[in-house]
């Protein structure tokens, strides 16, 4: 009885240090899976959970075993937050708002929240957000960690070729396209990422080079939110409003936005605001910052190539 405890215990422990090896890797793929820390980090501990209760011995490929695991956990809490979605859509959005005002919740730094964010691309995490779990999965596992299909294949019980055809759809929709020339998107890009800069590091004299002095910002009712949409002119005006959202600028990524360049507020990977930007010789002469949950989804988001 004492050998059959004793060995055990010294399975479980050895199991442990074999999960650690791998955490780092198995944290990537449950961040990008689900946009979350918090979300990933329980899904680690669920997935440890259930390697606690298996023999791993015979495991040759103990990585590609856990990943899978990880996998599998993330596909069940995507396919869960689908159905909560469907459910109950407006108090979903109506959280997504929230966020964008008092930041992610879930009891996890949201410093260290903000650099994983950055890392991956607030506009994918973004865009993974509006996949179904089936093309998420397949994407994130195959482009982003070089899975094979045939592996991926069990998780969603499809062939490989179906699995292909869900990755090949995601990737459409993750790089998207403009009918802007190359140089006039570059150009924008380089102006919306020095604004959003600025914004991140409080340079408002920076912010206010970057504006028309006759710029507009125009936001809707769900930004603030107000009563009516709020209009604010004027280069010093408009960036003493930028000034004030500087917290809220480590969730903000540059995206395309309908084929140009914007930006996207995603706390915890669900977009919450997006900003829209016009321009005259290299100066933002307006912008539009969008928050309602009907004009944010009527917006094609994708990743801006730079």
């Amino acid at each position: 009885m004492g050998e059959t405890v004793g060995e055990t215990v010294g399975e479980n422990v050895l199991a442990a240090e074999r999960f650690e090896e791998h955490r780092s890797h198995l944290r990537a793929v449950a961040y990008r899976m689900l946009g979350s820390l918090s979300e990933a980090d329980d899904a680690l501990q669920e997935a440890w959970l259930r390697v606690g209760r298996t023999d791993t011995s015979g495991v040759e490929n103990l990585a590609g075993w856990l990943t899978t695991v990880v996998a599998r956990v993330c596909l069940n809490l995507l396919r869960t937050r689908e159905r909560q979605r469907e459910e109950s859509l407006d108090v979903h959005v109506d959280a997504r708002v929230a966020d964008a005002v008092v930041g992610p919740a879930g009891g996890r730094d949201p410093e260290e929240e903000a650099v994983l964010a950055d890392s991956v691309g607030v506009a994918l995490l973004v865009v993974l957000d509006t996949l179904g779990p089936a093309e998420r999965l397949a994407f994130v596992l195959h482009d982003m960690f070089a899975v094979p299909f045939d592996e991926i294949g069990p998780m969603l019980e499809r062939s490989p070729a179906a699995v292909r055809q869900l990755a090949s759809r995601a990737r459409r929709r993750v790089k998207g396209a403009s009918p802007l020339p190359e140089s006039d998107l570059a150009r924008r890009y380089r102006v919306v990422d020095a604004f959003l800069a600025a914004t991140r590091g409080g340079n408002f004299d920076a912010l206010v080079a970057l504006l028309h002095p006759d710029v507009v910002l125009h936001t809707d009712k769900a930004v603030i939110p107000t009563p009516e949409p709020v209009v604010v002119r004027g280069a010093h005006t408009v960036a003493k409003g930028a000034m004030a959202a500087t917290g809220r600028a480590a969730f903000t990524g540059v995206a395309l936005v309908d084929g140009t360049v914007g930006l996207a507020m995603a706390p915890r990977g669900r977009l919450s605001v997006v900003l829209v930007f016009a321009f005259t010789d290299g100066l933002i002469t307006e912008i539009d910052v969008i928050a309602e949950p009907e004009r944010l989804g009527r917006l094609e988001i994708a990743v801006l190539d730079n």
